[in-house]
């Protein structure tokens, strides 16, 4: 592999791990290994801390691909939890509320489940990188500021749900770029007059490209520290 040249590297994101963790990982054993002050490592498409699966890397003149491949459809796996909510519409923040879920049968999640599909307004959690006022939204919310997120327009290609382990509800989804999964969560409890908030969140597929064929942050290392 031609790191300096360009590479696109698929990486398996592990748990806790910020996207930007994967990034300088990657940068300073490149740089370690190629004897180098400098070398381009970017990533197309941030994953949360508490999301894994599928990360895009790119090395070199590969940098130039990020924006092209952001703009890609992803697909991620997931776990909603129905009846309870969060500040951060996931568990990096302390469950706030709760709600009832007697009330909620398979023809109401099927209701649900269908009004995702399709383009839609989406308003971001404000616990999101969203930039405001210069600002990074969750910065202020982390500060106790009353934030107005403005909805984006993101369309859902597909949205299919399990309930056998209700009230955790599996799913997975293929959305554009920019929809926020845990948005998408927060906003399937309140549909169903409940809550919801992420429990478990993984992106399988960007574009053409699959999980399945990620290397482990230690594989890469492994390859790139080769002799």
């Amino acid at each position: 592999m031609n790191f300096q040249e360009g590479e696109t590297i698929l990486i398996d994101k592990p748990l806790n791990w910020t996207s930007f963790d994967v990034v300088n990982k990657i940068r300073w054993n490149l740089k370690r290994k190629l004897g180098v002050k400098n070398i381009k490592v970017g990533h197309a498409g941030t994953l949360d801390p508490l999301a894994t699966g599928l990360l895009i890397i790119c090395t070199g003149k590969h940098t130039k691909l990020i924006e092209s491949i952001q703009a890609d459809e992803k697909t991620y796996t997931g776990t909603i939890l129905l009846g309870k909510t969060t500040p951060s519409y996931d568990l990096e923040t302390e469950y706030d509320q709760t709600f009832p879920t007697e009330h909620i049968t398979a023809e109401l999640m099927e209701e649900v489940r269908r009004s995702f599909l399709g383009e839609q307004q989406q308003v971001p959690p404000i616990f999101s990188a969203k930039q405001i006022d210069g600002k990074r939204a969750y910065e202020l919310a982390r500060a106790g500021k009353t934030i107005e997120m403005k909805a984006n327009t993101i369309q859902v290609s597909n949205f299919t749900i399990d309930a056998a382990r209700f009230p955790e509800v599996d799913f997975e989804i293929s959305c554009s770029k920019g929809t926020y999964i845990r948005s998408i969560a927060h906003d399937f409890g309140a549909k169903l007059n409940s809550g919801g908030t992420l429990i478990a969140l993984r992106r399988t597929k960007s574009g053409t490209n699959d999980i399945q064929n990620a290397f482990t942050v230690d594989e890469m290392l492994a390859k790139i520290n080769a002799d």
